[in-house]
C-alpha cells in the first residue's frame, strides 16, 4: 500500500512540477524587464560585497557573481526569530507546497530536522534554492545524506525576485530549526 501511495504522489508531483515549471517560466519571462533594471545591483553585490540586508540583486545573479562559499545570510544575527515577513517570503513562491506550511515536510524533506541533504550552510542553501538540485549537481555537489524526496528541488532563482527575499526564506527555515545555526558557516562540500 505504501509503495502505491508513494507512486501516486510521485506521478502527481511530476505532473504538478511540469505544470509549475511551465507557469514559472512564463512568469520569469514576463519579469525579464526587471532583471535589466537590477543588473547594476548585481554588479554591486558581487564578490566581497555579499551579502547585505535589503539586497535587490536577483538570486541567480548573486549566486553567479559570488565565489563558492561566499554567500552568507545577513539575517543570521536574528535568524531564529519568526517574523511575518519571513513567513510571507516562504509562502509566496510556494515552498509550503512541498515542505509544509511550517516546514515540517510533505512530499519533500522537512526543514525542521537535521538532515540537510547537500549541507546546511548558508552558501549551499542559497544555491540549492536559487539554482535547484540539477544545477548543484553540475557544479559538483553530492548528496551527503538521505531523506524521502519525491523529486528534485526545482530552481526558484527566477521566481524569488531578490536575494533579500531568499535570505528571508532561509532565516524562516532556521527559525523552524534553530539547531541549524551551528551549520551556517561550515560548508559541507
Amino acid at each position: 500500500m505504501r509503495k502505491i501511495l508513494v507512486g501516486l504522489l510521485a506521478i502527481a508531483f511530476i505532473g504538478f512540477t511540469g505544470f509549475g515549471v511551465a507557469l514559472w517560466t512564463s512568469y520569469a519571462e514576463e519579469a525579464g524587464g526587471e532583471e535589466a533594471a537590477s543588473a547594476d545591483a548585481a554588479a554591486d553585490a558581487s564578490g566581497g560585497d555579499c551579502c547585505k540586508k535589503g539586497d535587490t540583486t536577483p538570486p541567480l545573479e548573486l549566486a553567479k557573481n559570488t565565489p563558492k562559499g561566499g554567500l552568507h545570510n545577513p539575517y543570521n544575527d536574528d535568524a531564529t526569530t519568526v517574523t511575518e515577513a519571513r513567513q510571507k517570503a516562504y509562502l509566496k513562491p510556494g515552498c509550503n507546497g512541498c515542505h509544509g506550511g511550517g516546514g515540517g515536510g510533505g512530499m519533500c524533506p522537512p526543514l525542521t530536522n537535521d538532515t540537510w541533504i547537500y549541507g546546511g550552510d548558508d552558501d549551499t542553501l542559497f544555491r540549492l534554492i536559487a539554482e535547484g538540485t540539477d544545477q548543484l549537481k553540475k557544479q559538483g555537489y553530492k548528496r551527503l545524506r538521505s531523506e524521502v524526496v519525491v523529486g528534485p528541488m526545482p530552481p526558484f532563482g527566477a521566481i524569488i525576485k531578490t536575494s533579500d527575499d531568499l535570505w528571508q526564506i532561509i532565516a524562516f527555515m532556521r527559525s523552524k530549526n534553530p539547531g541549524s545555526m551551528k551549520l551556517v558557516d561550515k560548508p559541507a562540500q
